[in-house]
């Protein structure tokens, strides 16, 4: 049951990065792909009828370490206290933003509020993960750079494939300068892990500039995801032996009784949610058009 939980939230936080990763991209690029207006709206309606579904994820995977890992729950968010509550700040301005925006006569604070918004999660996620597998000031802020990096070159390949006309080719040419930032920050942020998962996440990063540079967007895209999950991987299978300096997954573990109703309770639950969550992109799985300027 131990091992079944921490697979599961490691599950959880994988989609969440997958999902949120794009979401946080397109955040943070819209002003750059966007000349006017309506290009700007455009950029943001890609990610307009999923974004709040993709943090549905985060708080199940927190949801989940509370139940299954109380020990190991309270050690990361008093920890990463200061950190975690710059997140929800900027979760709180994004979605005001993206709310507000066609509310308000002059949207240029939304939009400025979804930048922003969207960077400070992308930024600091990396710092905590990479604090919590090395500790020390260098490594969080290289952990840091490493998911802006990679948040940023994810939403632009998202933004290729979601768009059309001006915007799809410049959200194209802000991916390719993404990668030229990603790939050398990726080699130095995911050396410390030594794994497997680490070297095919590299790997996944450089398919991806080559798939972008022969604009096939929609196998770049899965490139970047698959980049994003072998990460995840790699970080949650150190996390596994150490989730926590003079922790192990055992004792942060709640009893077996809790495991076997959280385990009925996820058995139940959690195929309805990947059955919405999946019909929901398929029916909005058409590009988004741009008005020509």
């Amino acid at each position: 049951m131990i091992e079944l939980w921490f697979a599961i939230i490691a599950f959880l936080w994988t989609g969440y990065f997958v999902l949120e990763g794009f979401d946080f991209g397109v955040g943070m690029l819209a002003p750059v792909v966007s000349r006017n207006a309506a290009e700007q709206r455009a950029s943001l309606q890609t990610i307009g009828p999923v974004w709040d579904g993709n943090e549905v994820w985060l708080i199940t995977a927190v949801g989940a370490m509370f139940a299954a890992f109380p020990a190991w729950y309270a050690g990361v968010f008093s920890t990463f206290y200061l950190p975690v509550t710059l997140i929800l700040v900027g979760l709180i301005l994004r979605g005001l933003g993206l709310e507000w925006r066609s509310k308000v006569a002059n949207p240029a604070w939304c939009d400025l509020a979804v930048v922003a918004g969207s960077a400070l999660p992308a930024f600091l996620w990396g710092t905590v993960f990479a604090h919590l597998l090395f500790g020390g000031l260098l490594a969080a802020l290289l952990g840091g750079a490493f998911t802006l990096a990679v948040c940023v070159l994810h939403g632009a390949v998202f933004l290729a494939l979601k768009t059309t006309g001006q915007v799809r080719r410049r959200a194209r040419t802000a991916a390719l300068a993404a990668a030229g930032v990603t790939l050398p920050v990726a080699v130095f942020a995911l050396s410390g892990l030594g794994t497997g998962p680490a070297l095919a996440a590299m790997a996944a990063l450089a398919a991806a500039t080559a798939l972008i540079w022969r604009r096939r967007e929609g196998w770049a895209f899965g490139a970047t995801a698959g980049a994003i999950v072998l990460t995840t991987l790699a970080v949650f299978m150190e996390l596994r032996l150490r989730p926590l300096p003079g922790l192990t997954l055992a004792e942060a573990a709640s009893g077996p009784y809790t495991l076997t109703m959280l385990s009925w309770i996820g058995l139940i639950a959690l195929p309805f949610v990947l059955v919405y969550q999946g019909w929901t992109y398929w029916v909005f799985r058409k590009r988004v058009l741009v008005p020509a300027s």
